[in-house]
């Protein structure tokens, strides 16, 4: 494998569809052209992403660029986290030993249920009256 190797991954999380491009480098996380830590304001956030590089022990070895779309700000860095797993696995089979015990690689089928017609939710009825 080449030093300028890329790998690219995709990940998802309710409605968020993550793309992140994987390539060697300093540690630099670019996430919708703007810094990782501007994109992701809060610590949690932030130790989302950056958990599967400290389970394989690659923190600050690889450049990260990503370009995420759709859900709300969790569920985009949940997305992040299951490319990023995805793409570590690609670099090196033997990351995916490390990052599957912790649930990195597996796709959360958790989504949200569709309204029904003339109902005022999904599961939601109206009142029943008898008289």
């Amino acid at each position: 494998m080449s030093a300028t190797a890329t790998h690219n991954a995709t990940g998802r999380r309710k409605t968020a569809v993550a793309h992140v491009w994987l390539s060697e480098g300093t540690g630099q996380i670019i996430i919708n052209d703007r810094s990782f830590e501007e994109y992701l304001p809060t610590v949690e956030l932030q130790n989302a992403i950056l958990g599967p590089f400290q389970h394989v022990a690659a923190v600050n070895k690889f450049d990260l660029k990503v370009v995420v779309k759709g859900g709300g700000i969790h569920g985009q860095a949940i997305a992040i986290r299951h490319a990023i797993a995805r793409a570590l696995t690609k670099v090196d089979p033997e990351n995916r030993k490390l990052v599957k015990p912790l649930g990195y690689l597996t796709r959360d089928p958790r989504m949200k249920e569709r309204k029904k017609a003339g109902q005022p939710g999904a599961r939601a009825r109206f009142q029943f009256s008898k008289r």
